[in-house]
């Protein structure tokens, strides 16, 4: 079996559409040549589309989604500040540390994994945050927390969203929703290959922009004329040319399919791993009516896999069949597989031929 035959159904990278994949491929040009300004000026306005947005400063970030958090946080908070967290997962507690990193105090609301954001909770933390931050679809655990609901009641604050596995595979409407900042990563839903991480910042979130914040390379003052033409095309950085000709490519795909018939496939698929683990007797981890469709959380009941670990059966799927899943992280690590139907993986062939797997190695 050759790598190029691997189905990825990981919570990490999962199958680039072909049309991603060749535009990798295509004759480089300059940063600053005009038909590669216009082809970012195009995807900038794909992501538009597809983050629900009118936002002039929304482009891809240089960097995977770290960089696209580290970007959201830095910018906008520091010494003296506070910034209301959830945490119902590993990406929750990442923004705590990247908040406290900046010198402003993080103010982490704690959750059972598998559990949504309690937004009733987040707004009783403190009165008057500089920010509200928040996992639209946690990675580390499959629930998915209404982003909506903590637009309605930020008041003064702004609000901070991760949207690294919900971006074009789930409902995302940061305008209706009153989200100031959103990021996302390419490897996931957008089916694109890991190495950019879009960003949309909102008028009223610019105001705030720091004048120094800790970063140069992610200071969006200096970025944002290169990316939005409001200026004259400054050299920053040199941007990752083939990347964001695989971004425009695969954004592409997803908007000529349609973005509503994008996210249903995402969630058939979605649907059929959830329901064809039960009918193996699994069971469902995140919190029922919380649960995302393009990741699926599989709790491992006692004895189910026999003899076998739940570490020796994710090797045994991938060795033998080519098919990666992901293992739980911190307290459910060796408890919890999380499953990825996102992509171009997110299609009913590849749910039946890891369900047949899965089968051919349990019974």
């Amino acid at each position: 079996m050759t790598l190029s035959d691997r189905i990825l159904m990981g919570p990490g990278p999962c199958n680039p559409y072909p049309e991603a994949v060749q535009a990798l491929s295509q004759p480089m040009l300059g940063h600053l040549d005009p038909e590669f300004i216009a082809l970012l000026d195009e995807t900038n306005e794909r992501l538009r589309t597809v983050f629900g947005t009118a936002n002039a400063l929304t482009f891809p970030v240089s960097g995977t989604g770290s960089a696209g958090m580290e970007a959201a946080i830095v910018n906008f908070v520091g010494p003296g500040d506070t910034v209301v967290v959830g945490v119902n997962g590993v990406f929750g507690g990442r923004m705590v540390d990247v908040v406290g990193r900046t010198g402003a105090k993080a103010i982490a609301v704690g959750h059972d994994w598998g559990q949504p954001i309690d937004i009733d909770r987040m707004v009783a933390a403190h009165p008057n945050p500089a920010m509200f931050a928040m996992v639209h679809a946690e990675t580390s655990t499959g629930a998915q927390s209404n982003v909506a609901a903590m637009g309605a009641r930020k008041g003064g604050a702004l609000l901070l969203a991760d949207c690294v596995t919900s971006l074009g595979g789930v409902d995302l409407r940061v305008d209706e929703w009153d989200i100031d900042i959103a990021y996302s990563g390419t490897q996931k839903c957008l089916g694109v290959s890991p190495g950019l991480a879009p960003l949309t910042v909102s008028d009223r979130a610019i105001e705030r922009i720091l004048p120094k914040p800790q970063s140069w390379y992610l200071d969006l003052n200096m970025i944002a004329g290169y990316v939005t033409g409001s200026g004259a095309r400054a050299y920053h950085h040199t941007a990752p040319i083939s990347m964001i000709m695989s971004l425009h490519a695969g954004l592409g795909v997803v908007l000529d399919e349609g973005l509503d018939e994008v996210r249903a496939r995402h969630q058939a698929a979605g649907d059929a791993v959830k329901e064809g683990m039960q009918q193996l007797g699994f069971e469902l981890f995140a919190a029922e009516g919380h649960r995302l469709a393009p990741l699926s959380s599989i709790s491992i009941p006692e004895g189910r896999l026999g003899s076998l670990s739940e570490a020796e059966v994710r090797t045994q799927l991938l060795r033998d069949y080519g098919i990666e899943i992901g293992g739980g992280l911190g307290p459910v690590a060796g408890k919890v597989w999380r499953i990825g139907t996102m992509g171009h993986t997110a299609r009913q062939r590849n749910v039946t031929t890891l369900l047949g797997a899965l089968t051919d190695i349990l019974d």
